[in-house]
């Protein structure tokens, strides 16, 4: 499924919400006998937050239409919001009820006017009460505790999917409008989209990784911290990809295993099937890539990612990268070069030290064609160093650019979040267009 650029980000989000309202439409039109208006608010809020929370496991499932059609960047920031929008429904839910507790009666069918007063309709309930607020204050701190990326996702993932069975059982046995047929159908449904989702990513996914494995044909040290890895595919022709994507890499572990991480593609597509990464010791799995020998098994998720010119008539590219954010930056030049694309660009590379500057070499002969415009900053630099100094900041961005690049030229944008936002607002603050800014992130506070 392709859309248009323009047209998938509002179809998707469209989708999302059509989903999420269909416990309340359904609700509306099975026609149950109204009650008050708390009542039926508690009720929607509970449904709403319900929905919410099973259209999660899509958001996350690493879906190619969904992360092609809204970006990677844009899929993560929803999933977070809409999170955050279930648990303050979830929360509210209980204690917007005007509570009327009791046994069910004879002349209450529907509990038009009692609630369920049933301790094992409620216990599933009040455990996820107690869970979801957790769970999601958690999810909000990972990057400040103390585990490994592995843990956290396999950890974050079981937490998931026990809230949304407790709250299945709450939803089917407290609920009023959830116990007619229709709905528990309806629900059905739903749960068994989100456990194909699971299999999707867990069980098929692998699968058809086992199929298609790669081979580690290259593995350098590039600055103290970075290497180089190169993988060729394993008796197949590769993947296509689009310079700048991403994909999940997975090296030396079953293709069942949790370790995978994101890395950006440096390599271009023309250059052949092989792909390579410039990968940054992070204390994960990161950590051990000098133990890497060529011939290493390894596995990929992908390509994934928005972040490309495929289809960009712009008269001009701004790349701003940070740190290791300079690999989809290559990519994307390499392809250029070998596609003879004649455009004006731009690279503004910022780094602690000079030592951190990869491909050197490289990067210095596309300022020699003149073709490219160069600018490496450094905010620890050496005594020798006669380049840029500082951060890569506003006034960084306004003494690079002239008006007409502001107003007409593609800014691609890839390094540490707290760059990455300082620039965007620059950007925008100097009448760049918000689908002229291209960026991705891989860290989010």
């Amino acid at each position: 499924m392709k859309m248009s650029p323009r047209a998938a980000p509002v179809l998707l989000v469209l989708l999302y919400f059509s989903v999420v309202c269909l416990p309340l439409a359904l609700s509306w039109a099975i026609g149950m006998p109204p009650r008050s208006f708390r009542n039926d608010i508690a009720s929607g809020l509970g449904l709403l937050a319900f929905a919410m929370i099973l259209a999660e496991f899509v958001l996350s499932g690493r879906f190619r239409t969904i992360s092609s059609g809204l970006g990677l960047d844009a899929t993560i920031r929803f999933h977070q919001l809409m999170a955050r929008t279930a648990l303050a429904f979830a929360v509210l839910h209980p204690f917007v009820f005007q509570w009327l507790p009791g046994p069910e009666r004879p002349w209450d069918p529907t509990r038009q006017l009692t609630l369920s007063g049933d301790f094992y309709a409620l216990s599933s309930g009040i455990a996820a009460f107690v869970l979801l607020p957790v769970f999601v204050a958690v999810s909000m701190k990972h990057d400040d505790l103390d585990y490994k990326y592995e843990f956290w996702r396999l950890t974050h993932g079981l937490g998931a999917l026990v809230i949304a069975g407790l709250l299945l059982h709450h939803t089917l046995y407290a609920g009023r409008y959830s116990a007619h047929p229709v709905m528990i159908w309806m629900w059905g449904t739903m749960t068994a989209i989100v456990v194909f989702s699971l299999v999707m990513v867990y069980v098929l996914k692998p699968l058809y990784q086992t199929r298609h494995r790669w081979r580690v044909s290259k593995i350098e040290k590039l600055s103290p911290r970075q290497w180089g890895v190169t993988i060729a595919p394993d008796g197949h022709s590769g993947v296509a990809y689009e310079a700048g994507q991403f994909v999940w890499l997975n090296i030396g572990h079953s293709p069942f295993s949790l370790h995978e991480n994101p890395f950006s593609i440096s390599s271009a597509p023309s250059s052949g099937p092989d792909i390579s990464f410039v990968i940054k010791e992070l204390g994960d799995f990161t950590s051990s890539l000098g133990h890497i020998k060529t011939g290493e098994k390894a596995y990929i998720d992908g390509p994934h990612g928005t972040l490309t010119i495929k289809g960009r008539t712009e008269p001009g590219i701004a790349f701003i990268a940070g740190g290791v954010g300079i690999a989809p930056m290559l990519g994307i030049h390499r392809e250029m070069v070998l596609n003879q694309d004649q455009r004006k660009t731009v690279l503004i590379y910022g780094n602690r030290s000079e030592e951190q500057i990869v491909f050197k070499d490289e990067i210095d002969a596309w300022a020699q064609t003149g073709q490219t415009d160069v600018t490496c900053v450094l905010h620890a630099p050496g005594k020798n160093w006669s380049g840029q100094t500082g951060l890569i900041d506003a006034s960084l961005i306004a003494r690079s650019f002239q008006k007409e690049h502001f107003d007409s030229w593609l800014f691609i944008l890839c390094g540490p979040p707290n760059m990455m936002t300082a620039v965007e607002t620059a950007l925008m603050a100097a009448g760049v267009s918000g689908d002229r800014i291209l960026s991705e992130r891989f860290q989010y506070a």
